[in-house]
This record gives C-alpha cells, sequence and structure tokens, in this order.
C-alpha cells in the first residue's frame, strides 16, 4: 500500500471531490455526481475517467480496493480550536464572556462545534485558551477536551497559540472559535488540505479564489473572498506548514501576526480553497453580526446597551454601528451611533476599579466644564466608569516627532495650567507609588534591584519638597494620544482627552508625563522643556522636571507591573519606565550638585 503522500499527490483537488462524492453516495449518473461534488459535467466526465484509468474506480464507477485504501488513510485524526483572545471587537458584551462562549439559539459556539466534531468521529478536541481561561474548564468534563493555556494571548495573536499545539498538527481541523456552522462543515474524511472561506465578497478581504481554486492575494481595499478560517491539514503537509508555524511564532516580528500567514507561499497559499455558502458558516466578529444572526441571544443583554438607550430615550437596537477602537492601557472603548450622530462609550478595563477613584473624575469634569479644555460627556457614571462622549469627526492625535504639533499642544497645555483650576483631591505621585505596590500582593518585583531604584527615587522627595512650586489642577495623563486635533469652522483646534487621573499638582509633572510616554531621550525631553517654557527655563525647575521623569517612569513602572498580574501586557514601554527611573534620578543629581 502506498502512502497517503504519494497516493494523494497524483490526484487533483477536483479528482478528490470527485472520489469523496462517490464514496458518500454510489454513481447514479453525471448530472447528480456533478451536482453533488459541486463541478461542472465537463470536470466531472475528465475526473471520472482519469480516476478510472488510474486504478480508483472501475467500470460500473464504484470504488475500487485502491480507492478504498486510500480512504483508510484520509481519515481526519484530531481538532485544534483557537479560543485564547480577546475578541475585542465584541464591545461591550465580551466583558463577562469569551467570544467562543457567546450563545446563538440558546448553544454555546465551541459547544456547537465540539458538537459537530463529534458528529463526524473526532473526539480528541484540544482548545488553546488565555482570556478567561477559567471559563472553558467544564468542557473537559463535559467533552472531554484539553485545554492548552496561552499566557501571550495579550500580546501576542493566534499564531503564537498554534504553536502551543504544533506537535498535534496530522490530519488536523484548526478551527476559530467565533464561527457558526448551520451545517456540519467537518467530514469523516478529508483527501487533501484546504482553507475555507465564503462565496462572499468582503472588502476587508485581501485574498480571492482563482479558477483553480487557488487563493491568491489581492491588493488592498480590492475585496475579496471572506476568510472563515477553518482549515484542515494533511499529515503530509503538517510535515512542511509546522516547521514554518514554529519558526514564525519564535520570531517577534510575527507576534502581531494571525496563523495563517505560514500558509502563504510568496503571493499565493500553500493549500487550495475551500469556499462555502456565506449562508451556512457565519463569523461573529461583532455584537451587531451577533444580533443579526440571533436577535434573541442572551448575550445581547448588555448594561451599556442599556444606559446608551436609556441616555438617548430609544431602544437597545437603535444603537447601531458599533466598532471597537483601539484598546487602551487602562479602557475599552466604542463607538456607536444613535438618532444619526455618533458617539464613544468607554468601559473601564481590567483592574481600573483599584487604580481610579470615579467620584474624583466626575469633579474633575464638572470643574472643567465648559472651558473649551475637552468634549464634555454627555453621560459620565461615578459609580462604575461608563462615559459617554460625542465622537469628534477627522481626529488625530499629536506626533510626538512634530515641532508643531508639539508647540499647539504645550500652548493648550500652559493655558489650562494658568488657569489655576481646584480641586479637592490630589494626585500624589509618591503615594501612588506605594499604592501599585501593594496591588503586587506580596509578590516582588520583576526587577533584581528594584529595591535600591525605589530608594533613590523616594530620596528626590526633600528636594521637591523644598522647591517653590505653583500647585493647581493638573492632567496627569498628558501625553501625546491624549491631545486631540480636529477640524472646526474656525480651523484646527486641539482639546485633552482622558481626566480619569487628574488631580492637584505640580503642573510640570505633566511636562513629564508627556515625555515618559513619549519614550523621550534626554534630548527630547530637554527640547519638550524649552518649547513649554518659551527657552526660558531656570536650571532648577529643569531639575525638579528631571526628578518628576524618574518618579514618574517608577510609577508607571509598578503600574506596568500590576497590570502585567491582570495579563495585559506593555512590552518596550514597561521596561523604558523603569530605565527612566533609573538614569533620571542620575541627571538630577547632576543637576543639583550643580545648583
Amino acid at each position: 500500500m502506498k502512502t497517503t503522500k504519494t497516493t494523494t499527490e497524483r490526484l487533483t483537488k477536483q479528482e478528490s471531490d470527485i472520489l469523496y462524492s462517490i464514496f458518500r453516495k454510489p454513481f447514479v449518473n453525471q448530472r447528480i455526481l456533478s451536482q453533488d461534488s459541486g463541478h461542472s459535467l465537463g470536470i466531472v466526465n475528465k475526473c471520472l475517467s482519469r480516476l478510472t484509468a488510474d486504478g480508483y474506480l472501475d467500470e460500473h464507477v464504484a470504488l475500487t480496493k485502491k480507492a478504498e485504501g486510500l480512504l483508510s488513510e484520509c481519515v481526519p485524526e484530531n481538532a485544534i480550536i483557537l479560543a485564547a483572545g480577546f475578541g475585542m471587537r465584541m464591545v461591550p458584551i465580551n466583558l463577562s464572556t469569551p467570544k467562543a462562549l457567546i450563545e446563538v439559539y440558546g448553544e454555546p459556539l465551541i459547544e456547537r462545534i465540539i458538537r459537530q466534531l463529534h458528529d463526524v468521529g473526532i473526539k480528541n478536541i484540544t482548545v488553546v485558551v488565555g482570556f478567561m481561561k477559567e471559563s472553558f474548564e467544564y468542557l473537559m468534563d463535559e467533552f472531554g477536551v484539553s485545554l492548552i493555556v496561552n499566557p501571550d494571548y495579550a500580546k501576542k495573536n493566534n499564531l503564537s497559540s498554534l504553536a502551543l499545539a504544533a506537535d498535534r498538527i496530522s490530519n488536523t481541523y484548526i478551527i476559530p472559535s467565533d464561527i457558526w456552522c448551520d451545517r456540519n462543515p467537518f467530514n469523516d474524511h478529508e483527501l487533501y488540505s484546504w482553507y475555507m472561506v465564503s462565496d462572499l465578497v468582503d472588502n476587508d478581504s485581501d485574498v480571492r479564489v482563482n479558477r483553480k481554486m487557488e487563493l491568491v492575494r489581492t491588493g488592498k481595499n480590492s475585496g475579496g473572498n471572506a476568510m472563515v478560517g477553518i482549515t484542515y491539514l494533511t499529515k503530509a503537509d503538517a510535515g512542511n506548514i509546522v516547521p514554518r508555524i514554529r519558526s514564525f511564532s519564535a520570531d517577534n516580528s510575527h507576534d502581531d501576526d494571525f496563523w495563517e500567514a505560514v500558509l502563504y507561499s510568496t503571493e499565493k497559499m500553500m493549500i487550495p480553497a475551500r469556499v462555502v455558502h456565506s449562508s451556512d458558516v457565519v463569523e461573529i466578529d461583532t455584537y451587531e453580526q451577533l444580533r443579526d444572526l440571533d436577535d434573541g441571544s442572551n448575550h445581547l443583554r448588555s448594561d451599556a446597551l442599556d444606559i446608551i438607550a436609556d441616555v438617548f430615550d430609544t431602544t437597545p437596537d437603535n444603537v447601531v454601528d458599533i466598532s471597537v477602537l483601539k484598546k487602551g492601557m487602562t479602557n475599552r472603548s466604542f463607538l456607536f451611533s444613535v438618532n444619526d450622530e455618533r458617539y464613544i462609550m468607554r468601559i473601564p478595563g481590567e483592574g481600573t476599579d483599584q487604580l481610579i477613584n470615579r467620584v474624583e473624575e466626575a469633579e474633575v469634569f464638572r470643574t472643567i466644564s465648559g472651558l473649551g479644555l475637552c468634549d464634555d460627556p454627555v453621560y459620565i457614571n461615578p459609580k462604575n466608569g461608563y462615559k459617554i462622549t460625542k465622537f469628534l469627526e477627522g481626529i488625530r492625535c499629536c506626533d510626538p516627532e512634530s515641532i508643531p504639533d508639539l508647540e499647539r499642544s504645550m500652548e493648550k497645555l500652559k493655558s489650562f495650567h494658568n488657569m489655576h483650576l481646584s480641586v479637592k483631591h490630589t494626585f500624589d505621585i509618591f503615594g501612588n507609588i506605594d499604592y501599585y505596590e501593594s496591588l503586587w500582593h506580596g509578590k516582588p518585583s520583576m526587577y533584581k534591584d528594584y529595591i535600591q531604584t525605589r530608594n533613590n527615587v523616594l530620596s528626590l522627595k526633600p528636594f521637591i519638597d523644598g522647591l517653590d512650586k505653583e500647585w493647581c489642577l493638573t492632567h496627569i495623563d498628558a501625553v501625546p494620544d491624549n491631545f486631540l486635533f480636529y477640524q472646526t469652522d474656525q480651523g484646527e483646534e486641539v482639546q485633552l482627552t482622558d481626566w480619569e487621573y487628574a488631580g492637584m499638582q505640580d503642573p510640570h509633572v505633566d511636562i513629564a508625563m508627556f515625555s515618559v510616554y513619549s519614550l523621550y531621550s534626554k534630548e527630547e525631553i530637554d527640547r519638550l522643556i524649552d518649547i513649554y517654557f518659551e527657552n526660558k527655563c531656570d536650571r532648577a525647575t529643569r531639575a525638579k522636571i528631571y526628578a518628576y521623569v524618574a518618579m514618574c517612569g517608577l510609577l508607571w513602572s509598578n503600574w506596568c507591573e500590576f497590570k502585567s498580574q491582570l495579563g495585559v501586557e506593555f512590552g518596550e514601554y514597561s521596561l523604558r519606565q523603569y530605565r527612566y527611573a533609573k538614569d533620571y534620578y542620575n541627571y538630577c543629581l547632576e543637576y543639583k550638585r550643580e545648583l
């Protein structure tokens, strides 16, 4: 008996489809076979001749022993379901439920996938989990699956998930967890590898099916076949693709890649397409896609949408055009439309309730309301931090490398500082350094010399306290992303957003915060200081700002360590913050000696 690899190499995709159709339903005539296989009469006749000549069919168009031997080698062995990600585009309903467990017609998506696999005899199922991993534990008892935990789910795409299960790929289905299949897409036999796409044209897709049933790349925004993502890999093809999975995953440049990146050779996928009708397989990527498929789903219930409906005196069904904004360091936010107007709703992220006092934030908004500093909230809840603001069209953030942008931003910041506004609460940098450290719950810092670094930074307090300084409402989070440039009838305007940390403080802290977030070099920090002070900054003030850079670096380094324990990583940002604490302590000492 020849191996699967040698035998199947002799069959084209069309020949394999014809052979499998005859295996499932005895031959009646070419027309019925054409309907069953999805190929034209011309292709059917050509394939029948080739299959007969090669000994897979006899004179009665029945399977031969050779064909039965081939089919016995082409039985799927297992399945890998990728369910580790945040499912960010499912806001606002993914805050308490992973996307894979969202119910359609009363059945969680992943359970339907598992049952459909069971129906074709596949019981060896691996689920790769990450976000809310504990929610999937019951599947082990109820369905006998095995779980693999991806610790990097928050900072890498699903290529890293599949790499963890790469040693299990051999005659294997690879399945995204956000798919709802009306008809069972799995088979008890698979004669070749394939990647599933829909016949639906998707403007976001960059692949299309050509006449040879190959998946080829298209130009950007030119539209292609909607990528469903279900894949089957034979043992033979796995031998070529698994090493690519491991190699790509080990390369940090591929951290943001979907696993399908390994399937491309130049501008074409290494395996053929399997095309399905768009009504048979639905990817549920957003709240509105779920609502379109099953408007009675239990997971359509959302307190965020109920709030929107109440604020605008409408119903949740009238909240449309929902789309996620880029996940921030603290919050999740999404765009929506109601009454033909666009708004943004902010939903606090993981652990935010331990970091931010929402009552104090509401007080800040009351203080700055009507002063042209920000777009005043349409709604804000001091208890849970939910906030609704009007969406500004054509908005852009400050470019920290653009001198004109820096000049406009510092002008706005200085104008705000000169208002000398007051609130009842203070942002205590040293107190928050200690507080964020307490949130580690006794775990040591990730940095070997943390204790010495911390003591060095704390030793700057007498120097700071001994300097004369103004004391007013300070933004604290005055970073480039929070300076918004937008067009009005009078031209381009600038405003500040994200006032969560604002409180009474030395306003020069805002200069330090802008610098450390921008990952500025010392020369760039000095440049920013000169822009703010119009080249009139005295040496004592510059030394003070250096001290603030060190303090803020340690502050946000401790904040990053807390967020890391929640599974949220910030890569280079966290490392650079710790370096600011160490380096600018030394720079401050040099200036103190001169003074």
